[in-house]
């Protein structure tokens, strides 16, 4: 059952590991593309030298030996660029973010147990690659004249690669093992930068079996290594450890003063101790060397408090608790956050799970008010609107933990915009903002790829090379930008580009040959732009491997409308191009009105509600199209009498009601037969027999266990002008990208 236990244990953290390994390749892709336009900003080279050692020093930790191998090639080259060695050029950056690709690729097989032979060949071709530039080869900064004298940097002298045998000396703290460390672990990977000689496990610290704590680490190790690398090297296979280790890490040149002192810190002024370490010493083979006329210089040493390069640990070993440094007065461990501890990971099932049990806690807490308003009992609905309050507020903070931002979403397509530009030889800046903004995580998820489309048509279609920017007075550089925020209870996301923009004559010139509209249509800018959102619709003259095969605008279209939301385009020729999706803030629970129609339930999504008008007056409408204007306090506005419009039957009631809606582009009357009030809605989807009506979004239960539809306006409205050509008296003007 222990053994159970354990593989339980690893099989979850190999899974944290995986996730923050994900993390760690975004922040490792973020630098190296920040590096492209900035290389001398060594910071953010540190951080891409963090992102790739904090891979590879917890892949080692889980044996994952292919990930360790590769990433140890692509950190040597970050290595050569952030001492100097090596400068920052096409050759590299293509090689570094391709090494990207490669450790994500060699992560999925991690999780997924597959491999691919291809991809690893190709794999095999890039650490070559990257070997030959970190070698010397094309890319490498030519080396200067060497100086006769020595040289004047005494930490690059360190630093230089020391080629023979090293003595290792460990003590890992009594906590180590309660904080997650396997000094095993530590010890294997040493084969990574080395060749281990000998290893000798002091046993001595262990107490007597009935006193033993077998949480408590009792052991240390003399470890005899050869290594042609620098100290440093050595000293990060125990970065994770540094806390809760006492690490001395002695050099083949070393001097006598030098192992004079780590004899003196391991044992003391205990002779016996002493006798022991020595014996166990001279069997490893590392012997006082003999003293020297001349002093050389000390080399420095490893301390047990030596800060190596700090990097976030991830999940398998984020538990490296300062239990130690807890003992240590003013001593906090690098990089601590006070609030590290107040974020979990919580699997996105169990959240889906707990969203809907909160949905059936409304429909419930819906249902007693019923029952409070039917019994006439002042006390029974009183605790029926204070747990109707409650659950309002679960809702709300449940919701919320759904919200992400939309930040790293747009954070993907800076590689995109780089590679894509590159292979179509155009210079493209890529503007990002209001990456705050929440949306919610089901919608982030499916609205990757929608973008993603947008992105490259914006890139291929819509701007210009160089050449024909200048041609046109341009900046030679395009401009493409994301833009994404929160309107009117919509999340607003844009896509716009400053390009040479949509040709009216060509795209409708296009759609009479294709027999989309008759040659005598008169349209509007609006509808001719929307004309490419036709399946199968393309202007372009030919066919690249980034787009022109007429596939995917009306694919992005059905995938925008199956999340409620609305798609629309504006452009101006010569230009650019601004696309936006506007899309509700969540899926899972509305505030909505609830209205009749027909005696069947109607529920309106609240934010889109303007006002109610009982009785209204002075409606023109068409008895057979049922649609009409009304004039609203000297506003003439359109309306949709639903009863005719769901094609109703059934008696008129003698007063209705108009329910004024805000779409996209206009205001709109609804006309129903009886107004509700506010209605907290649990969406639930609709049955595929019904996914081809136009105008519903969904469905909810009522609390006396009666369905409503709920409505979406604004493709209601669309689905009304399609089949009757009701004419919209406001639309909202057309935005052209600046």
């Amino acid at each position: 059952m222990k053994r159970d236990d354990d593989e339980e244990i690893i099989a979850i953290a190999r899974a944290g590991f995986l996730d923050e390994a994900q993390d760690m390749l975004r922040q490792f892709e973020q630098a190296l593309l920040v590096m492209e336009t900035a290389p001398d900003d060594q910071e953010n080279l540190n951080a891409a030298f963090r992102a790739a050692h904090t891979i590879k020093g917890t892949a080692g930790l889980f044996g994952f030996d292919a990930v360790v191998a590769f990433t140890h090639d692509a950190e040597t080259l970050l290595e050569g660029l952030r001492s100097g060695k090596i400068a920052v050029s096409e050759r590299v950056m293509a090689a570094m973010l391709l090494s990207r690709d490669e450790i994500a690729r060699l992560l999925d097989e991690v999780g997924g147990g597959h491999c691919d032979p291809t991809a690893a060949a190709a794999g095999a071709a890039l650490a070559a690659e990257l070997r030959d530039i970190s070698a010397g080869g094309q890319g490498a900064v030519a080396p200067a004249p060497v100086a006769a004298a020595a040289p004047a940097d005494a930490h690059a002298e360190a630093a230089a690669a020391t080629v023979g045998a090293w003595q290792l000396s460990l003590r890992f703290g009594g906590d180590a093992l309660r904080n997650g460390l396997d000094p095993l672990s530590f010890i294997r990977y040493l084969d990574s930068v080395g060749t281990v000689l000998g290893i000798t496990t002091l046993s001595a610290a262990i107490p007597p079996l009935e006193q033993l704590d077998a949480e408590h680490c009792h052991l240390g190790f003399e470890i005899r290594m050869d290594s042609d690398g620098p100290q440093a090297r050595i000293e990060d296979v125990f970065e994770f450890c540094v806390d809760d280790c006492d690490i001395a890490v002695m050099p083949p040149n070393l001097s006598v003063e030098d192992y004079d002192a780590l004899l003196e810190r391991r044992c003391g002024g205990d002779e016996a101790a002493r006798q022991a370490l020595l014996g166990v010493w001279a069997a490893l083979g590392f012997v006082r060397p003999a003293p020297a006329a001349t002093k050389p210089s000390p080399v420095p040493m490893a301390s047990p408090t030596a800060s190596v390069a700090a990097a976030p640990p991830a999940a398998a070993v984020s538990a490296t608790a300062a239990t130690d440094n807890a003992k240590r007065p003013g001593k906090r461990p690098a990089g601590h956050d006070p609030q590290a501890g107040s974020f979990i990971r919580v699997r996105a099932d169990k959240l889906d799970r707990l969203i809907d049990i909160i949905g059936e806690l409304v429909i419930a807490s819906s249902g007693a008010q019923l029952v409070a308003e039917q019994e006439s009992s002042p006390s029974f609905l009183e605790a029926a609107l204070r747990i109707a309050g409650l659950v309002e507020d679960a809702r709300d903070r449940a919701l919320g933990l759904r919200m992400v931002p939309i930040g790293e979403t747009f954070a993907r397509f800076q590689r995109v915009v780089r590679d894509v530009s590159k292979q179509l030889g155009k210079e493209v800046e890529l503007e990002l903002s209001g990456g705050d903004t929440e949306l919610d995580k089901a919608m982030v998820e499916v609205i990757a790829d929608p973008l993603m489309h947008l992105v490259r048509n914006s890139l291929d279609h819509g701007i210009e090379t160089a050449e024909d920017r200048i041609a046109a007075g341009k900046l030679s550089k395009g401009r493409l930008a994301l833009n994404a925020y929160q309107e009117s209870g919509q999340i607003v996301i844009e896509v716009s580009d400053d390009g040479k923009g949509l040709k009216r004559e060509r795209i409708l010139a296009k759609a009479i040959e294709r027999g989309l509209v008759s040659s005598d249509a008169v349209l509007s800018d609006a509808e001719v732009n929307e004309l490419i959102l036709m399946p199968g619709f393309s202007t372009a003259e030919q066919v690249t491997e980034i787009s022109g095969r007429g596939v995917g605008m009306d694919v992005v279209r059905r995938n925008i409308e199956a999340l409620r939301g609305q798609m629309h385009i504006a452009s101006v020729e010569g230009h650019g191009t601004t696309i936006q999706i506007r899309l509700p803030l969540t899926l899972a629970i509305i505030d909505g009105f609830l209205t009749t129609v027909s005696g069947i339930h109607c529920v309106i999504p609240l934010e889109t509600v303007v006002e109610c008008i009982e009785n209204p007056s002075a409606c023109n409408a068409d008895a057979e199209r049922g649609n009409g204007f009304f004039d609203l306090r000297g506003e003439v506005l359109p309306f949709v009498d639903l009863r005719r419009a769901f094609r109703l039957s059934g008696q008129r009631p003698a007063r209705q009601s108009m329910l004024i809606a805000r779409t996209e582009r206009t205001k709109v009357g609804l006309l129903v037969d009886r107004l509700h009030g506010q209605h907290q809605t649990v969406i639930k989807p609709l049955a595929p027999v019904f996914a081809p009506l136009r105008g519903i979004a969904g469905s909810t239960i009522l609390g006396s266990g009666e369905v409503a539809l709920v409505l979406d306006v604004s493709a209601l409205v669309a689905n009304v002008v399609h089949r009757h050509g009701m004419p919209a008296a406001t639309t909202a003007k057309n935005t052209t990208p600046h």
